[in-house]
């Protein structure tokens, strides 16, 4: 049972959870009902939804219709640098796969050809890739570049790294990026490949990438929020005042 004192019942709940969670539920496994853990705990349902809540916000746990509540894997976290999906994920200690979805060379569309510097309807090949972290879907990633400076590109091995086939093919090093990122929400077809709900949130990462400053890619990625999240080190440079 809780007790009444400075520690409100649903903080209290969220970490009896949290020990849970951290010790014998596993990842996937479903946590004990509303009705149960008001009668074990001796609380109201307002208190057991708040605890739920904040775990849900945070990551913890995740509603799946039909089912419950249940003990979602901790977010992959990766700090903002300069590197391939293979790269981080192994920096992360994970597994990291790829399911090549497509690989078509097509005319750039205005936004492509500007990101990549050329000219109007100049031709691109478009590769869609399903990124996984041991073995479970993390990022869903389209990807432009020139033809021009990679030709075949559609014949090597896209499920691998392409940033080391870029090097190792064809003598091009990524050395530099510019990059925004924002949210969104999932709609069905990219939920639906990254198994995730609709409407769920997304990070989305828009970068163009060069060597020694032409710009050779343009990548627009889309990362589950529930299974990835950021870091990074600020630093603050002496006042001016």
């Amino acid at each position: 049972m809780l007790v009444d004192g400075p520690v409100p019942k649903h903080v209290q709940l969220r970490q009896a959870l949290l020990t849970a969670i951290d010790g014998e539920l596993s990842p996937g496994a479903m946590i004990p009902s509303e009705r149960d853990l008001m009668a074990h705990h001796g609380v109201s349902r307002a208190t057991v939804r708040a605890a739920i809540a904040g775990l849900v916000s945070d990551g913890r746990l995740a509603k799946v219709p039909g089912k419950g509540t249940v003990v979602t894997r901790p977010r992959v976290e990766s700090q903002l640098h300069l590197a391939s999906f293979t790269q981080d994920m192994r920096r992360r200690g994970h597994r990291p796969t790829t399911r090549l979805l497509s690989c078509v060379a097509e005319s750039a569309d205005e936004t492509v050809a500007k990101a990549l510097d050329l000219p109007a309807d100049a031709s691109v090949w478009r590769i869609e890739r399903l990124r996984l972290a041991d073995d479970e879907p993390m990022a869903l990633e389209t990807s432009w570049y020139p033809e021009s400076l990679f030709p075949r590109l559609d014949a090597e091995d896209l499920e691998s790294s392409l940033y080391a086939t870029l090097e190792s093919g064809y003598g091009v090093v990524i050395t530099g990026a510019e990059q925004t990122v924002w949210t969104e929400r999932a709609d069905r077809a990219h939920a639906r490949l990254l198994d995730t709900p609709a409407g769920a949130p997304l990070f989305v990462f828009d970068r163009v990438a060069s060597s020694t400053e032409r710009p050779v890619e343009r990548t627009v990625s889309r990362y589950r929020g529930d299974r990835y999240q950021l870091s990074m080190s600020l630093h603050r440079g002496p006042s001016s005042q």
